[in-house]
């Protein structure tokens, strides 16, 4: 269940997003530069979080994005499974790429349970959540 460095980004570029009054539109090149990003590899991953209804884009004289909802009401769980797939929490938590309930690792079965439990504390963080602690740090 190893994320990719693409929620990475997403994470980092919606937490700008989240720092901006409600429905603010900021251009990519602005966001990837806030969240230290490249603007080519943050588009295809905005494009999935567009799709998703996480973000939503407009084109026009005001090009660029927005949150598709208030922090608040944006699950974490929604963002990884945007970005990673829907399987991002059936995936192993040790051998991603070689372990599924067809073929599994020798600690597959045990681990489930943890595997559930993240999905569900990701269920109750929402990118409120991570903007309050970032503020902290």
């Amino acid at each position: 269940m190893k994320l990719g460095k693409e929620s990475r980004y997403a994470i980092d570029g919606l937490l700008v997003l989240a720092k901006k009054r409600s429905g603010t539109i900021m251009q990519l090149q602005d966001i990837a530069d806030a969240a230290g990003a490249l603007a080519n590899f943050l588009a295809k991953t905005f494009q999935k979080l567009n799709r998703a209804n996480i973000v939503t884009s407009s084109r026009g004289a005001v090009r660029g994005y927005a949150l598709a909802r208030q922090p608040n009401a944006l699950k974490v769980k929604d963002i990884f499974v945007a970005v990673e797939g829907t399987d991002i929490f059936d995936r192993c938590l040790f051998w991603s790429d070689r372990c599924a309930d067809e073929s599994p690792c020798p600690m597959h079965f045990r681990c489930k349970p943890a595997r559930r439990t993240i999905a569900g504390l990701m269920q109750r963080m929402t990118l409120a959540d991570l903007a309050a602690d970032n503020r902290r740090r």
